[in-house]
């Protein structure tokens, strides 16, 4: 499944309110909440939390992946938070962070979950794309960029 078809503006916040990684994560773990896309929230961040421990899912240029496998869910489904500011989330390069892709996925769906993942990274290898994500002012502005071609 392609990345766009998980993404609408119920899932997008820009910008985030949060300064501190654990409370990004809380954030975009409430708007997937607010969408009606899982069910038990206190679950969805135990499960987060815990891949946070075996490693920081803030990779390099500004993106953090936070990610998990939970019941909560019963398909992939992606929140997307922007914090134009920046937040050190720990990142591989020592950099803050400003582009979040929070995913959640079945523990018996591995495929879409790798899929995914896999598409969030070579989308990002575009330095012009990730810029303008991270000024993306609006959940509109951001499916745009995504629509584009």
């Amino acid at each position: 499944m392609p990345l766009i078809d998980l993404i609408d503006e119920d899932v997008i916040k820009t910008p985030l309110t949060s300064r501190l990684k654990y409370d990004v994560i809380m954030e975009l773990l409430d708007v997937l909440k607010q969408a009606g896309k899982i069910g038990d929230i206190d679950q969805a961040a135990k499960a987060v939390f815990a891949r946070e421990e075996l490693g920081s899912t803030g990779l390099e240029g500004g993106i953090a992946v936070p990610h998990a496998k939970t019941t909560t869910v019963r398909d992939l489904t992606i929140a997307i938070g922007i914090a134009p500011e920046g937040i050190d989330f720990d990142a591989l390069d020592g950099k803050i962070s400003k582009l979040f892709f929070l995913m959640l996925a079945p523990p018996d769906q591995t495929g879409p979950h790798i899929e995914a993942l896999s598409e969030i990274a070579k989308i990002t290898q575009s330095s012009d794309f990730v810029e303008r994500l991270q000024h993306a002012e609006s959940p509109d502005e951001v499916l745009n960029l995504f629509r584009a071609p």
